[in-house]
């Protein structure tokens, strides 16, 4: 079963959003799939970083 999704609105840049939008579309993605995965990549990455600022 797939996770559930919940939409959000967020304002950008617009020379950030036009990036996202040619970096999705080279890698054959939506760009709300692409936020996502650059999300998730940069959350794990950063968990460590998270849990030491919050002890």
């Amino acid at each position: 079963m797939k996770p559930l999704k919940t939409k959000v609105s967020i304002t950008l840049d617009a020379g950030i959003i036009e990036k996202i939008k040619t970096l999705a579309e080279q890698d054959d993605r939506s760009f709300s799939q692409y936020v996502n995965l650059v999300l998730k990549e940069y959350l794990k990455e950063n968990k460590a970083n998270i849990r030491n600022k919050t002890e």
